[in-house]
């Protein structure tokens, strides 16, 4: 397998990188894929990095995108002037030896970060001498100035696949298994939720999945078994592709790509008979799953019909949806929202900076959310900027909504927009385990949005509602 390089953000046609700092960021740098170690039941992840790193980017990325919380207990050296002087290898050496006697783990993952990159840390000896001695530890080369958390993922994700799953005893392939590459954990608000519930749908259609993080995975077992699947789902516009390949590569599975999550009863009916069609699951093993699902869904829908089509006259029920998101949520909530509810497409901001390389996958993506409507999205890392596009933008006779973080409270504001909060940053939910894809959490989806809808309403005109 390829060892994967950090990707350095390049500037397409749709993305100029503004001159200076990027005001309201909506990412963290490469070590913030701690997390998706934290993700991982037992694993640990051991950080090499300046003083306090490690934990602001665990709080940054927990804290603040929902109040998810998490088991953090991340050994790092902390290191200072000393280590940028005379090298900090010599204290990684101790702070790991420190670790396998105080932490139980079957798994530690080493992160270095900026200090020991520009000092040139020979973190990869430090880490192979334990290797040779037998201890489940691979090394990650998380640099924050090299890019950002969705690219230090992809690394810590190879570093583990190529230094520990690699090294498995041999396995024969498992019929009917299925690894899934999708949401970035902790980065997105509902991962755990979302993964949970692709996890049902897809052994609903009778699959075996190895969805790999989350309280919905067996942990290091799964990733164990990677290599025994018969192929590799990537649910993502581009998160996980590289990932694929790799494993394409190494063991010859075969890669299913759907850019978008399933949200709502038309892609998910749509999703499951693609995956059950390639993993050659019968037609109608699947017709039978999809129909018991939806007649549970539409009745919900029916009930909500009520409400939608009755209370025109009470509330502001908005026409146009705004997006500012990465691109996995950015790309699944307009398709649901122009394509199931009947919403017009406003301004969609992609928001994670996605590599040079698989932009035009991602707007091809955005193409035909609906028959004969197609989206056009904004790769914009900048919150201002974001902001100047959707205040400029003509909405004549459209009442909008917005779909972003925190941070675009003020601009909903300032267009007479609900806001309604799905990704990253998010201080106004704590979030568990909820989820926004596939059948149930369309339905979720559908009661945020009007009940904030009715919420707002209400506020600006309390007689009109209570008439």
């Amino acid at each position: 397998m390829n060892v994967l390089t950090p990707i350095a953000a390049v500037p397409s046609a749709s993305f100029i990188a503004p001159p200076g700092p990027i005001e309201q960021v909506r990412y963290a740098c490469a070590l913030g894929a701690l997390t998706s170690v934290i993700a991982i039941e037992g694993a640990i992840p051991i950080t090499h990095c300046g003083p306090g790193c490690a934990s602001k980017q665990f709080h940054a990325l927990s804290g603040i995108s929902g109040y998810q919380g998490g088991e953090f207990h991340v050994p790092s050296t902390n290191i200072g002037n000393k280590e940028v002087i005379f090298g900090g290898a010599d204290r990684l050496d101790e702070l790991i030896a420190s670790t396998l006697k105080i932490m139980e783990a079957e798994l530690y993952v080493v992160q270095s970060g900026c200090i020991p990159g520009l000092v040139g840390d020979d973190v990869d000896n430090v880490v192979r001498s334990y290797q040779r001695r037998g201890v489940p530890i691979v090394f990650a080369e998380t640099l924050g100035y090299r890019g950002n958390n969705f690219t230090g993922h992809e690394t810590v994700v190879k570093a583990i696949l190529e230094q520990y799953v690699a090294k498995q005893p041999a396995a024969p392939k498992r019929a009917g298994l299925v690894n899934v590459w999708s949401l970035l954990p902790y980065q997105n608000p509902f991962w755990r939720g979302d993964l949970t519930e692709i996890r049902r749908l897809l052994e609903g259609i009778g699959l075996e999945v190895n969805i790999l993080f989350g309280p919905a995975s067996a942990g290091l077992a799964e990733w164990r078994a990677v290599p025994s699947a018969e192929f590799n789902l990537v649910l993502s516009p581009w998160l996980g592709l590289s990932t694929a390949r790799d494993l394409e590569a190494a063991y010859g599975q075969p890669t299913l790509h759907i850019p978008a999550l399933p949200v709502g009863a038309r892609q998910t009916a749509a999703f499951l008979r693609a995956v059950g069609d390639h993993a050659g699951i019968a037609r109608s093993k699947v017709d039978t799953f999809v129909a018991a699902e939806e007649r549970t869904y539409y009745r919900y829908l029916r009930d909500f019909a009520h409400f939608y089509s009755g209370c025109t006259s009470q509330y502001r029920l908005p026409s146009e949806v705004n997006v500012v998101a990465d691109s996995a949520y950015a790309l699944a909530v307009s398709k649901f929202l122009v394509g199931d509810l009947g919403l017009n497409p406003g301004v969609i901001v992609v928001t994670e900076n996605p590599p040079d390389s698989e932009r035009d996958g991602i707007v091809a993506a955005f193409r035909d959310l609906a028959p004969g409507i197609d989206g056009e999205p904004l790769f914009e890392t900048d919150g201002h900027r974001a902001h100047a596009v959707i205040r400029a933008h003509d909405r004549i006779g459209e009442l909008p909504i917005v779909f972003g973080s925190t941070w675009e409270a003020n601009i909903a504001a300032e267009i007479g927009a609900p806001l309604v909060e799905v990704s990253y940053p998010v201080t106004d939910e704590v979030v568990l385990n909820r989820a926004y894809v596939g059948y149930r959490g369309a339905l979720q989806l559908i009661e945020r949005t009007y009940t904030t809808v009715v919420r707002q309403s209400t506020e600006e005109n309390p007689e009109a509602a209570a008439s």
